[in-house]
């Protein structure tokens, strides 16, 4: 078969050099690259100019519109995007979006999957003295399909997780509707929640757009103190060890406060939980753990209260930036929350909140800290303390 890649010209077939690289893309395409951009579109009926901007939404990079490429699988799967548009689920202006989503988190995942598939397959062959390349390939075309069946199910556990969240968040607007809520009384939500939305995005009310949801949100970004100087001192595998004791923390104790892991980004990493009381759950346990634990660094947490956008598995809105500026402005081993979100835990006994000295920071020239700690047996709380006492202020932390 004649392939032709950009900037090569048509040769008759794979080399000897080629054919190892041609068995593994067939084995993980399912099928060989057979068709070119015009021929999906005449199989797929998604013009070529649309399918090119998926492709490129996808992460991959932009190919000859003449270069046999795709695979039967690319065309089952741009005709399925059509079924979602047809559904009603997507547009054709959000599929973009969804693409985008969709390559950015499997491309992460899929650069793991095949790091750990080709350390595993690499160390096989060096024990089999490198003579059988055959059965290793066979070896993987048994592995790929456990591990897709993992996939899947792991996939389909958080889409119910995600699924009860939303049906109780939502669970008291869905019993107003099945009580006869008026047509009035819904365009009358709307606006109000298109009001909310003016308040994240800085424009003009507007309807959430597909793939995307406002609400009130706990947001909270931890990371490592001092972790640029720490792994000037450490190998990559000491390195790995920390990160992996790190994440293993965190994604251990925000799944036991109830709250979600949104991303990982270095030594930082960001969550949502539904009410300010869980968010600080999760954040003093991150800190009582991290303390006792010599082989992690010390913890900061900056954590906020407001409204936040959800877009494709992301958040984005004030609450947003206000958590990472507290975090950044955060002594170690503790905890910065802002006005709102101590207004959230006002009256609970569990904790004990400190109001401290207005900061300049990034976008915000005097943004307020308060200093959340668990409440202390036989001290008053917050919510008990005289007023005086309540309002006292103390030095802010230092700037980093």
């Amino acid at each position: 078969m004649s392939v032709t890649e950009p900037g090569r010209k048509t040769v008759a077939g794979p080399t000897g050099d080629e054919e190892p690289h041609r068995t593994v893309e067939e084995l993980l395409l399912d099928g060989g690259r057979l068709w070119t951009r015009q021929d999906i579109a005449e199989r797929s009926g998604v013009e070529p100019e649309r399918s090119a901007r998926i492709w490129r939404a996808l992460g991959f990079p932009v190919v000859d519109d003449h270069a046999r490429v795709f695979t039967d699988a690319d065309v089952e799967a741009l005709r399925s995007g059509e079924r979602l548009i047809e559904a009603g689920l997507i547009t054709e202006e959000s599929e973009t979006a969804m693409a985008r989503a969709l390559g950015h988190h499997l491309s992460r995942l899929a650069e793991w999957q095949m790091q750990t598939l080709w350390t595993r397959l690499g160390r096989d062959l060096a024990e089999d003295g490198g003579q059988d390349g055959t059965a290793l390939m066979e070896h993987a075309a048994r592995l790929l399909p456990e591990m897709e069946l993992l996939q899947r199910h792991v996939w389909r556990r958080h889409l119910a997780a995600h699924a009860g969240r939303m049906l109780a968040a939502d669970g008291e607007n869905l019993l107003h509707r099945s009580t006869g809520e008026s047509g009035t009384d819904l365009e009358k939500g709307e606006r109000r929640r298109q009001d909310r939305a003016k308040t994240v995005v800085g424009e003009e009310p507007e309807p959430p757009r597909d793939g995307a949801d406002i609400r009130h949100l706990a947001v909270g970004f931890t990371d490592m103190v001092a972790y640029t100087r720490m792994t000037r001192g450490l190998d990559s595998a000491e390195l790995s060890r920390v990160l992996d004791r790190f994440e293993s923390l965190i994604g251990d104790v925000v799944a036991e406060g109830g709250g979600r892991v949104v991303k990982t980004i270095g030594d930082e990493v960001l969550f949502v939980g539904e009410s300010a009381s869980a968010a600080a759950g999760i954040a003093l346990e991150l800190t009582a753990r991290a303390t006792h634990d010599r082989r992690l660094p010390k913890l900061r947490t900056g954590l906020a209260h407001g409204m936040v956008l959800h877009r494709y598995g992301d958040v984005y809105g004030a609450a947003v930036n206000i958590a990472a500026r507290l975090t950044a402005v955060a002594r170690p081993d503790t905890v910065l929350v802002d006005t709102a979100f101590a207004g959230e835990l006002a009256g609970m006994t569990a904790y004990d909140l400190k109001v401290l000295r207005p900061v300049s920071v990034r976008g915000y020239s005097r943004l307020r800290p308060v200093l959340l700690r668990p409440a202390r047996p036989g001290e008053p709380s917050a919510a008990k303390r005289p007023h005086h006492e309540k309002g006292k202020r103390t030095r802010t932390e230092p700037m980093r």
